[in-house]
C-alpha cells in the first residue's frame, strides 16, 4: 500500500498496533522503514515522524535515556530492543 502523506501512514499505523509489545515495536519499525523507503523524508524530518508515530510512553523513556538516539537508525533499533530490556 502506499501513502500520498506520512501523516496517512502514522494514523493507519498507530490504529493497527496500539500495544507496546516488543514484536509490536518491531513490526512499526519494518512497516516504517518499507513506507518511507524512496520518500523525500530523510535526517531529522524522518526521525520526527518516526518518533510521532510511536506511542508517547516509548518515546519518553528514548529521549530521557542518558544518551538519547539521533539517528533514524539509532530510533528503529532502541525503540524496537526497547521492551527487552
Amino acid at each position: 500500500m502506499e501513502y500520498a502523506m506520512i501523516g496517512e501512514f502514522l494514523a493507519d499505523l498507530k490504529k493497527e498496533f496500539s500495544g507496546e509489545d516488543d514484536e509490536t515495536m518491531k513490526e512499526f519499525v519494518q512497516k516504517f522503514r518499507r513506507v518511507t523507503r524512496g520518500s523525500r523524508y530523510k535526517g531529522k524530518l524522518l526521525v520526527e515522524n518516526f518518533k510521532q508515530g510511536i506511542d508517547g510512553v516509548i518515546r519518553r523513556k528514548l529521549i530521557k535515556t542518558e544518551r538519547p538516539p539521533r539517528s533514524i537508525e539509532q530510533w528503529y533499533e532502541r525503540a524496537a530492543n526497547l521492551n527487552k530490556h
